[in-house]
Parts: C-alpha cells; structure tokens; sequence
C-alpha cells in the first residue's frame, strides 16, 4: 500500500553515492532530481526502476530507520550487499536466509552514510 516514501539524508552528494551503487545490482537507480526552485535549493532526488518511489531529501538526517527493498532473486540480494560495501556502506548483515521470518527469506542488511539499516530480501528460493 506504499506507494513512495523517502528519508532525509546529512550529505545528499554522499548518499547519492552510496545509493547509486547499492541499487544499480536491484535494477534501480536515480530517477528524478526535484528543480531547486521548487524545493527553495535543497537538494531531492527520487530512486527506483519504473518511476521514482525512494527519495533522498537533504536535512539533518534522523534517527536511524529501516527500508527494505525487493531483489527478484537471491543474487541480486548478494550484488546489493558487495556493492553497497564497495559504496560505503557498513555491514549490518551478510546475505542469508533468515528462515525465522519464513523458509525462503533471503536477505542481507547494510547501514548507510547516515546510519538507515537498508536491507534488500528475496521472498522466492534459490
């Protein structure tokens, strides 16, 4: 029922970064950049892979949430996690089935530049 939502991030420039590498394995990338006249200069940019549906907002970035996003396979789930390691990201845990959520849960966990624990899951097996 989500259609979009987004998160306020320290260093737009700094999470772009990071976001740009750990969607690229998901299929996502950076969509849309908001014109600064309509935003009164602060930086926005929405993510996804059809339309825009993950937006980074520059602001004092919050506390830390979570955001899980969908790979369509286990090994997108692995090539998220590498690559968001490769873009900064800080390890919140390896890729694995974490069978007590369901049998085929297949996810992995990263903390990014601001300290959001960004996972991608795999709900099918292998």
């Amino acid at each position: 029922m989500i259609d979009h939502t987004g998160i306020s991030v320290a260093d737009f420039d700094k999470a772009k970064s990071f976001y740009d590498g750990a969607f690229a394995p998901l299929g996502a990338s950076l969509l849309m950049m908001v014109p600064a006249e309509h935003t009164g200069g602060v930086k926005v940019g929405g993510y996804g892979r059809e339309r825009p549906v993950f937006w980074l907002h520059e602001a004092a970035a919050g506390p830390g949430r979570h955001y899980a996003f969908t790979a369509r396979s286990r090994s997108e789930v692995d090539a998220f996690y590498d690559a968001a390691l490769s873009a900064g990201g800080r390890d919140n845990g390896k890729p694995g089935l974490r069978p007590h959520y369901h049998p085929d849960y297949y996810a992995a966990f990263v903390f990014d530049p601001d300290g959001n624990n960004i996972e991608a899951v795999c709900h099918v097996s292998t």
